[in-house]
């Protein structure tokens, strides 16, 4: 089964949100073997989603649209959808009690516009929606599925979770697609690319490479269509295995997980914790890592030493240090580090601090200048960068770099 994403709404074009709901919904319909063949975002205009949802039916067995069914104006997709399929909408009586209930339950008037979010397609199904007020809709509509769903994440979610999905695996899909993850750190890609090249050119034509980079790392899936899905895992295995023996040491994770994850379970596996100690970049390293449900079984805490009395009141940073060699330098970062060891009672710690910009460089230390400290078990290690004016690229690289510096001791230290 094929399958298109609509997703509706100004505010995407617009760039004030991000639609994370295709993604979500493309990963959840990765297990039916369900593929999608495009995403297409358009505005909560008539004439945009007919044109969507007439070119989507030409490419698709599944099209979902999320959004565009509230209860103001400018929400149109029922009115529209109704249209498309030449039917009318009708009020659902069990939608408005629940509408109604919902309303009452936080003591406020309902609106008369919000008997509206009752009016659902006489040609569908209801999707009911036990987390708000606007229910899902699922028409067949000659030979297509369409779902139609609303944009908030949490309410999409769980109407996929709980109505979408238990429909859909009634509809199994002919085409199968086998899928490998293999995470490399440390290594650009263009010199991955360059290390495999004969593997990935010896590829028969059913089987994918493709190349996925972030800063710093670069994740490969591996990927085969066709209809007999035990000799597609079989010959994925294969071929994945293949390149896992090429590439050697760079890989840390043959599955599709973050760095952050890799090395959560890496910790918690040997019993050692992490701490920060973070001035340039903000707590986004301890962001990265307690982003990760597990990150509580390794992860002790941090500090934000920002200005130089924190550094020294917190981290235990000397005043004699700050002012011969400065906040940004490699003997501050040093003991920021194994300051936030010893404070936090961690295994392993690391520091940061530098200049992320645009403005508060010197010709000694321009923009992009930072220090970063791993302290391990058996020792210290610390490295200078030099980033370039982007503020918040070079709070991303420090993590990054700081992240892969704290891998290779832990490595080290472990005796790889």
């Amino acid at each position: 089964m094929k399958a298109e994403i609509i997703t509706i709404g100004d505010e995407i074009l617009l760039g004030q949100i991000v639609d994370s709901n295709s993604a979500w919904i493309a990963q959840a319909l990765l297990p039916l073997q369900i593929q999608i063949e495009q995403i297409t975002s358009i505005s909560d205009r008539q004439e945009h989603i007919l044109e969507a949802l007439q070119t989507a039916a030409q490419r698709a067995d599944l099209i979902i649209c999320t959004g565009g069914l509230g209860p103001t104006k400018d929400d149109v997709t029922k009115h529209t959808a109704a249209a498309y399929f030449q039917t009318s909408l009708v009020r659902n009586e069990e939608v408005l009690e629940h509408v109604r209930g919902i309303f009452a339950k936080f003591n406020r008037t309902m609106p008369d516009i919000n008997m509206g979010q009752a009016d659902v397609l006489a040609n569908g199904e209801v999707l009911f929606n036990d987390w708000g007020t606007a229910p899902g809709m699922w028409v067949a509509h000659e030979g297509k599925i369409y779902v139609f769903l609303p944009g908030v994440p949490f309410e999409m979610k769980n109407l996929m979770s709980h109505r979408v999905i238990p429909k859909l695996k009634a509809y199994p899909s002919l085409a199968k697609i086998a899928i490998r993850y293999i995470l490399t750190v440390g290594i650009g890609e263009s010199h991955l690319a360059e290390q495999i090249a004969d593997i990935e050119n010896a590829f028969p034509a059913h089987l994918h490479l493709a190349y996925l980079p972030k800063i710093g790392m670069v994740r490969l899936r591996v990927s085969a269509s066709g209809t007999d899905l035990a000799h597609l895992e079989e010959e994925v295995e294969q071929h994945t295995q293949q390149l896992i023996e090429r590439i050697g040491p760079a890989v840390v994770a043959r599955e599709d997980l973050s760095f952050e994850e890799v090395i959560i379970r890496a910790f918690s596996e040997d019993q050692v914790t992490l701490a920060t100690a973070e001035s340039c970049t903000g707590g986004n390293i301890a962001r990265l890592i307690t982003e990760i449900a597990g990150a509580s079984q390794m992860f002790q805490g941090a500090v934000v030493a920002y200005a130089n009395s924190a550094k020294m009141q917190v981290l235990g940073v000397a005043e004699e240090t700050l002012v011969n060699h400065g906040a940004v330098s490699e003997e501050t970062v040093i003991q920021m580090a194994q300051g936030a060891q010893q404070v936090l009672g961690a295994t392993y710690a690391i520091a940061t601090s530098g200049i992320a910009g645009p403005g508060g460089g010197s010709p000694e230390k321009p923009v992009g200048t930072v220090w970063v400290a791993i302290a391990g078990k058996n020792e210290t290690i610390t490295k200078r960068f030099q980033f370039h004016q982007d503020r918040l690229i070079n709070i991303e690289r420090t993590s990054t770099q700081a992240l892969l510096m704290l891998w290779n001791l832990f490595q080290k230290e472990k005796g790889f």
